[in-house]
Formats: C-alpha cells, structure tokens, sequence
C-alpha cells in the first residue's frame, strides 16, 4: 500500500506524533467537509469530554458529587472511567447543551491495545448515554486486514471502521504473498464494516 501510495513505509517520527498528526489531519479535513456539505447546521468540531454534551452532560454532575464525597466511597463504588475524551467530537449545536452527533476514534494503526481503547469508548457512549446515540466510527491508516478486522469485526461496540486509504488497499490487496488479507479484506468490505474515507463526512451530513 505505501509503495503504492509512494511514500515511505518507515517513518523517523514516533508514533505517538504520527497519531497527533493524522488526528488533526482528520479534524481538520471532517471540519471543512461537514461546513461545506451542511453549511446551516451549527457544526462543532473539535476533541471535547463527552460531558460537554447533551446526552452525557449528567456524568459531570456524578462526578461532582464523587468529588465532595469525602469518605471516597463513591468513588470506589462507581468509578470515573466513563469521562472519556474521544480523538474527535462531533457536535451540533442545540438550544440548550451542544448534542453529540459522532465520536471518532483515530488510530494511525491497530495493534490489539488499541482496539481494547476503541471498544471501551464505544461501550461507555451507548452505555451511559441519555438520549440518541452518537455515530460511533474509527478512522485508520491500518495496512493490514487481518489487523483491521480486529475491530471492524465485533458486536457493535463500533458502527463502522473507516480506512484512509481503502482505494489504493483494494488494488494492492491481491497482491499480497498471503491470500488470507484479500480474502478479509473482501468480508470487511462487503459486510459493511469498512469504508472509505471519503465516505464519513457524507454519512455524518445525512443523519
């Protein structure tokens, strides 16, 4: 794929700033999209708490009254790993709180930590939501099927995986010494559990 691409496969950046660059990338490019696809409808686009929103603006008052809890009991009784800050926050704007409306998690790869964050975030949003569920979609650069249907496969933890380069990927895949990644690839695809890129910001601008 990255010869494809014609880039080179190894990169002199860690990967913790390959990862802080592809998320803005990625904001950036579902930022200028959505405002051209959608102009009127008050997008808010950025990396906030889930509590900033309507529908789980409720665990912000938990966490306020496990705070003053001076005995801690609450805290040890209910825990805090439900304030979770996804990658990018998808917002539209409301009369009241800002309503959720996606929550993308981007991953430059996928190694098998990675996927346990992914499916925990997905879990807490449906989980601890009040009111309409948020679109619930990761976002990669994966080259590997086998490796993407780590999460692509699953039981709902995530709507959709979306690949930024699944074009160039189709045409490699057959390539490939192993035909096991073609054959994965081809059941990702045509089950609907990964797409193109491209298609995320038309997606978020219909429903």
């Amino acid at each position: 794929m990255f010869k494809e691409l014609g880039i080179e496969r190894l990169s002199g950046e860690s990967g913790q700033t390959l990862g802080s660059q592809f998320e803005k990338a990625v904001r950036d490019w579902i930022n200028g999209e959505l405002h051209r696809l959608a102009p009127d409808r008050g997008w808010l686009i950025g990396a906030e708490k889930i509590t900033a929103f309507a529908q789980y603006g409720h665990l912000q008052r938990v966490r306020e009254l496990i705070d003053a809890d001076e005995t801690g009991t609450l805290r040890t009784e209910l825990g805090t790993e439900y304030l979770i800050k996804p990658d990018i926050t998808v917002g539209v704007t409301t009369d009241d709180s800002p309503f959720l409306h996606a929550a993308v998690s981007c991953k430059w790869t996928i190694r098998s930590d990675r996927v346990q964050n992914i499916r925990h975030e997905g879990i807490i949003l449906t989980s601890r939501r009040r009111g309409r569920q948020p679109h619930i979609v990761t976002v990669t650069a994966e080259p590997l099927p086998t490796r993407l249907a780590a999460i692509a496969r699953g039981t709902g933890e995530v709507d959709c995986v979306y690949h930024a380069a699944l074009p160039v990927l189709r045409a490699v895949c057959p390539d490939c010494p192993d035909g096991k990644e073609g054959a994965v690839l081809g059941e990702l695809i045509s089950g609907g559990r990964l797409r193109a890129l491209s298609e995320l910001p038309e997606t978020l601008a219909r429903f």
